[in-house]
């Protein structure tokens, strides 16, 4: 699979078509931290979580155990989950490259690569992106973040005026975390039956 796009992955999630691999990446971590959370929350039920779900970090983590944990079958489930955090401080990153060729299709192995891109030109990028789904999450401009503040809105199923949506924009900065979170606030501060925020 080529390189995907938030809204690719999510609805794809949605529908319960799981993939092997997640490289999630980027300097923007907002939508990688929303896809691994949405993983982490959705795929297994509770029940399956308890056998199937491996939260490793990457300061922590050998690339040995990732792979011993990705290799492991499902336990009383179809899938099990390995998420990995902080995989850009995972020292020989690159030895991941033997498992990522070919990948058990039982495990969704999720790799959180924070803050950076990965060197396109590396054999294990190629090997990501043609077994895998690739996420690359860029920082957005400052005046892509307006529209971004309207469409987060639109999809909780409220609205904000532009003057508004400038102002939060220009006063909250780029970090999309921090925005959503302010962005609940204000939700909470509304009248019931009122849907704009001006």
């Amino acid at each position: 699979m080529a390189i995907a796009t938030f809204d690719n992955i999510l609805s794809d999630l949605k529908k319960q078509v799981y993939h092997p691999i997640y490289f999630l990446s980027g300097d923007e971590p907002y939508y990688i931290d929303q896809i691994s959370q949405y993983i982490q929350d959705n795929v297994l039920n509770e029940t399956e979580k308890t056998f199937n779900l491996s939260v490793l970090y990457g300061k922590d983590a050998e690339v040995r155990n990732i792979i011993d944990s990705a290799k492991r079958f499902p336990m009383m489930s179809t899938y099990q989950v390995v998420i990995v955090k902080e995989a850009q401080e995972l020292k020989n990153f690159e030895n991941l490259a033997h498992y990522i060729e070919q990948p058990l299709k039982s495990t969704l192995l999720v790799i959180c690569y924070k803050y950076k891109s990965l060197d396109k030109r590396k054999k294990i990028a190629k090997i990501i992106q043609k077994n895998g789904v690739y996420l690359e999450s860029k920082k957005l401009y400052d005046d892509k973040l307006p529209g971004w503040i309207s469409t987060h809105l639109s999809a909780k199923k409220y609205s904000i005026q532009p003057k508004a949506a400038a102002l939060l924009g220009e006063f909250l900065g780029s970090d999309l975390s921090k925005i959503s979170n302010e962005l609940d606030k204000l939700i909470i501060t509304l009248d019931e039956n009122e849907r704009t925020i001006s």
